[in-house]
């Protein structure tokens, strides 16, 4: 049977306290949260997720006061970023207190932690009086979920709870950062583009490198964010489909799609914006269409473009 669906936060921090794990809203995507300070509640995030433990997970707090619970320091590069981008879309890469568990972390001297800016979350935070871990609320490896309903299809008979907060308005995960000294590496790029975080910080890198089995943060496998449907990406000449073969299309801006089953435009203006804001829900019915094929089109490679071509490639990569 599928787990409740609520809106009402005293009850979803409840369960919290308790040791449960909920699905819960921001404005990113929807993540599983649990109590990061109770091993067990996060062990049962990786069940639920079926996650490999050596993928680190993400640990919400709900203001920069309540980072010295989790992070034993935080640089004035670091403190900088946060005090900007904060509530927001960005997760740091800070030394982790003791009180993390190295599960939380896969054994990591380092915890991602972020400050949610959605409104229920905020509340939730505030409400449960412990700091939250929470992955994004999906299988591990498949589409990340901006809805309830990707939820409840994918966790809903693993999961305690859903705290149903609505679409979600970002629709990409957190950007993740790294400082060293007075450089940030975008491990992970996202909701935070490079451009707005080189307003505070001018030296900003994104990460060459991949492990499949060592990552410095999550979403940085090289298969990741993948639909069951096989997807590929257009580069050059938009491939037909054979006749008789039913292939979905994923593009920016309208095009000519001769032959193609399904056909989805996520912005007729070419918004980046609102391109994210629809880019897993859009992926989501694609994987629903019985198709044999999702064919996707590169985006522009600049702002929130970078981080959904990331998404594009480690769906891509077999």
């Amino acid at each position: 049977m599928p787990c409740p669906v609520t809106t009402d936060v005293a009850l979803a921090a409840a369960v919290i306290r308790r040791g449960g794990i909920v699905a819960v809203p921001t404005e990113t995507v929807y993540g599983l949260g649990g109590n990061a300070l109770d091993r067990n509640a996060v062990a049962r995030i990786f069940a639920a997720k079926q996650r490999p433990t050596f993928d680190p997970l993400i640990v919400h707090v709900p203001d920069f006061a309540a980072v010295s619970a989790v992070a034993s320091e935080i640089s004035e590069p670091a403190e900088r970023l946060a005090r900007r981008f904060w509530p927001g879309p960005l997760t740091i890469v800070l030394p982790k207190q003791a009180a993390i568990s190295e599960l939380v972390t896969s054994g990591l001297p380092t915890v991602g932690v972020r400050v949610p800016r959605h409104p229920l979350m905020q509340e939730l935070l505030t409400q449960s009086g412990c700091p939250i871990a929470a992955p994004s609320a999906n299988r591990f490896g498949r589409l990340s979920p901006t809805r309830v309903e990707h939820v409840l299809d994918q966790l809903g008979d693993v999961i305690d709870l859903v705290l149903d907060g609505g679409p979600c308005t970002v629709g990409v995960e957190s950007t993740i950062v790294k400082i060293e000294g007075e450089t940030a590496t975008v491990l992970r790029p996202g909701g935070l583009s490079i451009d707005e975080l080189q307003t505070v910080i001018p030296d900003v890198r994104l990460a060459t490198t991949e492990s499949p089995t060592a990552p410095e943060a999550p979403g940085m496998l090289p298969q990741h964010y993948a639909p069951r449907t096989e997807i590929v990406i257009a580069e050059g000449e938009l491939p037909r489909p054979p006749s008789g073969i039913r292939w979905g299309l994923l593009t920016l801006t309208p095009c000519h799609a001769a032959g193609y089953a399904v056909h989805r435009v996520l912005s007729d203006e070419g918004d980046l914006i609102v391109a994210a804001a629809r880019f897993f829900e859009t992926l989501h019915e694609l994987d629903r269409s019985s198709l044999q094929r999702i064919v996707a089109v590169p985006f522009p490679n600049t702002g929130l473009g970078i981080a959904l071509n990331d998404r594009l490639r480690r769906a891509a990569t077999k």
